[in-house]
C-alpha cells in the first residue's frame, strides 16, 4: 500500500567512474532525493566526489559515501551508506547528530529491525543479486510495520513502479535505468503510481 500524501522519491547508485556532470545529468532527469557514491583511496577519487558533492547538493540531491563514514566530515557530504549493522554502529557516533547514516547489506529481517532500532535514517532492501520477488516483499513488510524510511532497488521499470506500490518511501536505481532518460521515466512511473493510489 503506497503511503497517503508522499510522493516516492528517487535515490541513485552510481556506477563507479561516474564523473560530476554524468551525475548532475542524472540527478537533473527526476525527483532525486539522494545518490550513494562509492569511494577509494585514490586522491583522484576523492578529489572527484569533492568536486560532485556541492555540484549534487545545489540541485537538490543529498550526497551519502558507500561505507567511507570517514570522508563525510573531510568532503562536504551529507552522510553515508553503510553496510550491515555493525558498520551502522560503528558509524553512528561519527554522524550524529546532523549527518545521515543509512544502511543496506541486511541478511534478514531480524537484521533489518536491529537497524532500524540502533538510529538508521533509512534501510535499503535489494541489490547484490537479491531476487526482486523478495525484495518487494521485504520492502512491505517493513513499510507495513515500522516508521523508518526503507528504500527497494529497481533495476528495471516494471521494478520501479512493483517497490512503491510495495509503500517504498525511496525507490534506487540502478543499472541500466542510470541514463537520464532512464531517471525520467522512472520519475514518470512513480507518478503515474500515486496518481492511481
Amino acid at each position: 500500500m503506497a503511503h497517503e500524501n508522499f510522493a516516492v522519491r528517487l535515490m541513485l547508485i552510481l556506477p563507479v567512474g561516474c564523473t560530476p556532470q554524468e551525475a548532475v545529468a542524472l540527478a537533473g532527469a527526476g525527483d532525486v532525493a539522494a545518490v550513494i557514491a562509492r569511494c577509494g583511496d585514490a586522491p583522484a577519487e576523492r578529489e572527484q566526489l569533492a568536486r560532485l558533492a556541492p555540484m549534487l547538493q545545489d540541485v537538490g540531491a543529498a550526497v551519502l559515501a558507500e561505507d567511507r563514514p570517514d570522508l563525510v566530515t573531510p568532503l562536504g557530504l551529507d552522510g553515508a551508506h553503510l553496510s550491515g549493522h555493525g558498520a551502522l554502529k560503528a558509524a553512528l557516533p561519527a554522524l550524529r547528530p546532523n549527518l545521515i547514516a543509512g544502511v543496506g547489506g541486511l541478511a534478514d529481517r531480524h537484521a533489518a529491525m536491529e537497524a532500524g532500532e540502533a538510529g538508521a535514517d533509512y534501510l535499503l532492501f535489494g541489490g547484490a543479486g537479491q531476487p526482486f520477488a523478495q525484495v518487494e516483499e521485504t520492502v512491505s513488510w517493513w513499510a507495513e510495520v515500522f516508521e523508518v524510511p526503507c528504500v527497494g532497488v529497481a533495476s528495471d521499470l516494471a521494478e520501479v513502479a512493483a517497490l512503491a506500490a510495495a509503500g517504498a518511501d525511496f525507490v534506487a536505481l540502478t543499472g541500466g535505468l542510470l541514463t537520464p532518460a532512464g531517471v525520467a521515466e522512472a520519475q514518470a512511473r512513480l507518478r503515474a503510481v500515486e496518481t492511481n493510489a
